[in-house]
C-alpha cells in the first residue's frame, strides 16, 4: 500500500524557530508512514523560489529507505495560487497547517475548494481564554484539529459549536522533545570535557554555585525584564558573598524592537549582578550544554502556547519555574484529587490560571520538578487580528521567591526533582517525547484518513 502524501505549510523545518523545530520532529518521526512536501516559510527566505530535494538527507537521518521529503521555500505566508499549483504538481492526500492561522487566512478562505478533494489538518497553537469566537471560521474550516495543550482542546470544543466536531476531529498532541538531543550530562559522558570548556567560555572563566537559565524570545509577552528583576530581587535575599556565586544566563536576543534593550535594563536594575547573554546560533549539542549548565530554567511569559524551553529543560533533568497559563500548565503535572488532569478535564477546569480558585486548593497538586507561579493580574489585550486575549501576569517578586525555593533546596534535591521531571516526560499518558508526539500524530491522522468524507460542493438551506 502506497504511503499518503501530506503537504504542510509551516516554518521551514531547517530553521531554528520553535515551529521549525517541531515540524522537523513531526516530519522525520513519521516519514516511515507518510511522504512529506513542505512549503517552508521564513520572513526573508534565502532560497525563496527554489525546490529542495531532501530525500537523501531524510533517508540518512532516519534510516527509512523510502523516505520522501521535498521543501518549497517561500518568503512570507504564501498565496492561493501557490497552493493550487502545489496541489496540481504534488497531488497530496491532505493539506496540513501548523502555526498561527491569522497569517494564513487565504488558505481557509478556499476551504470549500480544497475539502471537496482532500482534508485540511490543523496543528493548533492557541493558548488562552476568553474563548476566541473569532477563530470559529478556522476551526470549522478544518477536518482535523490537533492541539498542543489541554486548554487548547477545550478552547476548540467551546468555539466549534455551530456544527459540533466528531470525537476524532479534535485531539491532544503536545509538543515532544527529542531525548536523543536533550539529556543529562555527567562526568562519565564522552563529551564532558567539551561541555566544561563550553561552560568556561560562556561564563568568562567564572564558576557559579547556582545558575538561573532563560531560553526564549525577547518580546513583551515573555516578560524578559521581569526575569531580570526577579533574579535581582532573589540575589538581594542573599549575602553579597552568596549572590556573587549566582548567575542569570539568558539565551535570547539582548536587543529586540518587539521586546526591550536588556543590557540597559541590567545596567539600570542590577549592574553588579552576574547576568550573561547568549545570542549565538547554537546546534543541538550546544543547546543541551546550556540546559546542563543551569540549575533551574524559568518561563514566566504572560501568554504561552506550550513553552519549548522549559520542556527541553525537563528532558535534561533540570527543574523549572513557570507561570500558570496556556500550555505551561501541562508541564506542571497537575493532579486533582490524586488524578492527573487530562484534556477532557478541561471541559470543567477551563484554565488553572485563576489563582483565587486554584492556587490554595488542597485538591490540586503538582510535580516536584516545577515551582508554579500564579498570575496576579489579568488584563484583556487585543489587536485587529486578535480582538481579545487574556494577558496573565505573575508578580516578579513571587518569581523571585520561586528562585529562592530552588536555591534553598540544594543541588542534590534539585537533581532528584529534575530526574523526576525527565521520567514524567516519558510517560505514555504525558506524551512529551518526540516519539510519543509522533505516535499521537499518526493515530490522529490515520483516523482522519479513514473517517474523512469530502465536503459537498453545495449546501442546501430551506428559506
Amino acid at each position: 500500500m502506497s504511503k499518503k502524501k501530506i503537504l504542510i505549510f509551516s516554518d521551514d523545518l531547517r530553521m531554528s524557530s520553535g515551529v521549525g523545530t517541531m515540524t522537523k520532529e513531526m516530519v522525520m518521526g513519521t516519514i516511515h508512514q507518510y511522504d512529506w512536501v513542505q512549503v517552508g516559510g521564513a520572513i526573508k527566505h534565502p532560497e525563496d523560489g527554489n525546490v529542495v530535494d531532501m530525500n537523501d538527507a531524510a533517508r540518512e537521518e532516519t534510516g527509512v529507505k523510502d523516505a520522501s521529503l521535498t521543501i518549497y521555500p517561500i518568503s512570507g505566508y504564501g498565496s492561493q495560487e501557490l497552493l493550487r499549483q502545489m496541489i496540481v504538481r504534488e497531488q497530496p492526500d491532505a493539506i496540513m497547517h501548523y502555526t498561527d492561522p491569522r497569517f494564513w487566512q487565504w488558505l481557509y478562505e478556499m476551504e470549500h475548494e480544497i475539502r471537496q478533494h482532500v482534508p485540511i489538518f490543523y496543528y493548533n497553537v492557541w493558548d488562552d481564554l476568553p474563548y476566541p469566537q473569532y477563530n470559529e471560521f478556522y476551526y470549522e474550516s478544518s477536518d482535523l484539529i490537533m492541539n498542543i495543550s489541554k486548554q487548547t482542546v477545550n478552547i476548540v470544543k467551546n468555539v466549534w459549536t455551530k456544527y459540533p466536531p466528531e470525537d476524532w476531529q479534535v485531539t491532544y498532541v503536545p509538543h515532544g522533545i527529542n531525548d536523543d538531543l536533550y539529556f543529562p550530562l555527567t562526568e562519565l559522558h564522552s563529551g564532558w570535557g567539551e561541555f566544561e570548556e563550553f561552560r568556561k567560555q560562556k561564563f568568562d572563566g567564572n564558576k557559579y554555585d547556582f545558575v538561573l537559565y532563560y531560553n526564549n524570545r525577547n518580546i513583551r509577552r515573555k516578560m524578559t525584564s521581569d526575569v531580570i528583576l526577579a533574579f535581582h530581587t532573589f540575589c538581594n535575599t542573599l549575602s553579597e558573598e552568596e549572590a556573587d556565586k549566582c548567575a542569570l544566563l539568558m539565551h535570547t536576543q539582548p536587543r529586540d524592537e518587539n521586546g526591550t534593550d536588556l543590557p540597559i535594563v541590567v545596567e539600570a536594575i542590577c549592574p553588579n549582578r552576574n547576568v550573561y547573554f547568549s545570542d549565538d546560533r547554537l546546534d543541538f549539542k550546544e543547546m543541551n550544554f546550556l540546559y546542563n549548565m543551569a540549575d533551574v530554567t524559568i518561563n514566566i511569559a504572560s501568554n504561552e502556547g506550550f513553552g519549548l524551553g522549559t520542556a527541553e529543560s525537563l528532558m535534561t533533568g533540570t527543574p523549572i519555574i513557570v507561570n500558570v497559563t496556556g500550555g505551561l500548565q501541562d508541564q506542571c503535572g497537575f493532579k486533582y484529587k490524586g488524578k492527573h488532569l487530562d484534556e477532557n478535564d478541561y471541559s470543567w477546569v477551563h484554565s488553572l490560571h485563576n489563582d483565587k480558585e486554584w492556587e490554595n486548593n488542597p485538591d490540586l497538586t503538582h510535580g516536584e520538578w516545577v515551582k508554579p507561579v500564579w498570575p496576579r493580574t489579568r488584563s484583556l489585550q487585543g489587536s485587529m487580528p486578535t480582538p481579545y486575549i487574556f494577558d496573565d501576569r505573575c508578580r516578579w517578586d513571587e518569581a523571585a521567591e520561586a528562585i529562592k525555593y530552588w536555591y534553598d533546596l540544594g543541588s542534590e534535591e534539585r537533581t532528584r526533582c529534575g530526574e523526576l521531571g525527565r521520567e514524567w516526560m516519558h510517560l505514555e499518558e504525558v506524551g512529551m517525547t518526540a516519539k510519543l508526539m509522533c505516535k499521537r500524530f499518526m493515530k490522529s491522522m490515520d483516523t482522519a484518513f479513514e473517517t474523512w468524507k469530502p465536503r459537498k460542493r453545495y449546501s442546501l438551506y430551506k428559506v
